[in-house]
């Protein structure tokens, strides 16, 4: 019997973001999926309004956590399959879910599957790159990824890390004896972030590198990034200046000289 899918939908205040994902979901897909869950971090803009009015579920969570949305979201799911999304994101292959569905209906070892949405992602999956190897690069990622509530019910994800609750449990359902797979199933990760996000997320995923993969900082490391910091702005700047001085001297010949001749 083919395995039935379950899609669950982390978000925050992304009411338009999670519209068009929705949206997509809905016109796209509608025979590839069995249910859509949002779960929801208290929203305020209008978001479990228009969850609920396009058809999904609504899960509230209060205290967000990496893992404790993951392991809710398990709870949450109906299905075997759950496959997870941001909602700033979205599948772009017509085939996304028959392809994750396939490879779970064909491996009852697999664990999860890692869809694809950049450049990097394809050349690994190309190149024949397994989690194995490369469980960072090529492991789970919570977002266009899916996973087996089947060994989610053996191996629950970890609620008590700063971030990479994936990726430690692709270190540990590999050494399990499971699998994780790359697919040819392309998603879309359209998020764009302020200084204070990017500054948070930085700070998770140092964390969280010393945490999963035992990577540690030096103080030389710290003097080279804010080197390489302070110079890539400089360059930005220099160039961008440069541009716009070169286009606005083009733009005043073009005015005074060439505009008015005739081809």
């Amino acid at each position: 019997m083919s395995k039935k899918v379950s899609v669950l939908i982390r978000n925050k205040n992304q009411k338009d973001s999670l519209k068009f994902l929705l949206k997509n979901l809905n016109n796209r897909y509608k025979e590839d999926i069995d249910e859509i869950i949002v779960i929801d971090n208290e929203s305020t803009d209008g978001s479990i309004q228009i969850a609920e009015e396009m058809g999904a579920k609504v899960v509230t969570i209060v205290d967000f956590g990496y893992g404790s949305s993951a392991n809710l979201a398990a709870t949450s799911a109906s299905h075997e399959i759950v496959v997870m999304f941001s909602a700033h994101s979205f599948p772009v292959s017509q085939d996304f879910f028959q392809i994750i569905k396939a490879k779970f209906n064909e491996n009852d070892n697999l664990a999860g599957v890692r869809a694809v949405h950049r450049s990097g992602d394809y050349k690994l999956m190309i190149n024949g790159v397994k989690s194995k190897d490369e469980p960072n690069l090529a492991g789970l990622m919570f977002c266009g990824s899916a996973f087996s509530k089947e060994v989610w019910r053996k191996h629950p994800f970890q609620d008590d890390i700063v971030t990479f609750e994936d990726k430690e449990w692709t270190l540990r359902v590999l050494n399990e004896g499971y699998d994780i797979e790359m697919v040819p199933a392309v998603f879309c990760y359209d998020l764009k972030r302020t200084q204070a996000s990017n500054y948070k997320r930085f700070k998770d995923e140092t964390l969280g590198n010393r945490d999963i993969w035992g990577k540690k900082v030096t103080i030389g490391q710290v003097f080279l990034k804010m080197g390489r910091s302070w110079f890539g702005y400089l360059k930005i700047f220099l160039v961008e200046t440069f541009y716009v001085f070169k286009t606005g001297f083009f733009l005043l010949r073009y005015v005074l000289f060439e505009q008015s001749k005739n081809k």
